[in-house]
């Protein structure tokens, strides 16, 4: 598999994202449904937005490396919450993540008035090998 990133500004790498990615030779492809900060039992976090952001990226890390792809080949990560602020005031906890696993994806950070019961923040991405 070949990764290109397309960047013709540099302004976005203050944010953690880039603003393509180009992909070649894929082997195979990974969609993962939207992980929230649900435990294993299937109870919805009450917790803070940055616990829910740490919860979140722990569930989708466990997804992503079942299915035995690299976190790093996430090409692809929406982020949506219900709560832009908490989000933006937490956002160092994304950005440590995504620096840890030296992911180079695309993104898109969307505001909606509901999630799932008590959940703040869920995130969905697009993986390659």
């Amino acid at each position: 598999m070949e990764k290109k990133i397309i960047n013709p500004w540099t302004w976005q790498d203050a944010r953690s994202y880039v603003q393509a990615v180009e992909v070649k030779h894929v082997e195979s492809t990974l969609y993962v449904s939207g992980q929230t900060a649900i435990d294993e039992h299937g109870i919805s976090s009450a917790e803070n937005m940055r616990t829910q952001l740490e919860i979140t990226l722990k569930n989708l890390e466990k997804v992503i490396q079942q299915a035995h792809f690299d976190l790093s080949n996430i090409v692809r990560l929406n982020i949506y919450t219900t709560d832009s602020e908490a989000l933006f005031n937490n956002f160092d906890v994304f950005q440590a993540w995504i620096s840890q696993h030296k992911i180079q994806q695309t993104s898109t950070v969307l505001e909606v008035p509901k999630l799932f019961e008590t959940l703040q923040v869920e995130m969905e991405a697009t993986v390659v090998k």
